[in-house]
């Protein structure tokens, strides 16, 4: 289980969202409508939020990316690395080797 934010990507959020540096922003996992992922009709939704029990994160230009530990099985045989497209974030999803 790997998760990553490119610096440009977390720029992107800090700029759309209002970030500031100490925010934490929540993935969580959705049945329908949202980010797609790797799991068929499985989607993420993304929300400024610092609740519940963090499994996995990581911190860039001070902001907090996160996943809940209810919600991270999703990256249980998957990486995601999340990184700046033409104009809004991309999310890759890779499988584990």
């Amino acid at each position: 289980m790997s998760f990553s934010v490119t610096k440009e990507a977390a720029q992107w959020y800090k700029d759309e969202m209002g970030l500031e540096a100490g925010d934490h922003v929540r993935f969580f996992v959705k049945l329908y409508g949202g980010i797609k992922t790797a799991h068929p009709s499985y989607f993420l939704g993304v929300e400024v939020a610092q609740e519940g029990e963090i499994a996995i994160k990581e911190e860039v230009e001070g902001i907090t990316f996160y996943f809940n530990k209810e919600d991270a099985w999703l990256l249980d045989d998957y990486d995601l690395k999340i990184e700046m497209g033409q104009e809004e974030t991309v999310f890759q999803f890779s499988e584990k080797q």
